[in-house]
């Protein structure tokens, strides 16, 4: 399937695709702060650069975008039709270096959580997972 976009149209339209600051990472970020808890943004300083930090409870969380970083099952980890190749290869080393991050983070003593797009997407998908969310944060608080 050819794409409708020209090329340079299509490389415009990537370049515009955020990695900080999205709608599931401020939502997720709305609701945290809400319910009372404190986070660091993007830590520098910690493999991956997780998307939120806890500190307090030696907590990593990473909002990945189901697209960006495949999540299994989910009808929005398609693949492009164009450049296949390239696009499985990118999406190969996407996974490789989440995992690879999340290996390290953990060897740090540092605990993983991580967020999808589609988990906060709808509104009653979104109650469930930050519930199950905030639950997670507080029993790592008391461990």
């Amino acid at each position: 399937m050819v794409d409708i976009f020209s090329e340079e149209k299509r490389s415009f339209i990537m370049s515009r695709v955020r990695s900080r600051d999205t709608t599931p990472e401020l939502v997720v970020r709305q609701f945290l702060h809400g319910n009372g808890f404190r986070y660091r943004l993007h830590g520098k300083n910690l493999p991956g650069k997780p998307d939120l930090v806890f500190p307090r409870f030696r907590t990593a969380l990473f909002i990945h975008g189901c697209f960006w970083h495949r999540h299994s099952g989910c009808p929005r980890a398609t693949t492009p039709k164009t450049r296949e190749e390239f696009w499985l290869e990118k999406f190969k080393r996407n996974q490789r270096r989440d995992h690879d991050n999340q290996i390290k983070l953990k060897e740090l003593g540092w605990r993983v959580l991580v967020v999808w797009e589609c988990e906060v997407r709808t509104s009653k998908s979104r109650a469930r997972r930050l519930e199950i969310l905030r639950d997670e944060l507080v029993q790592s608080s008391s461990t």
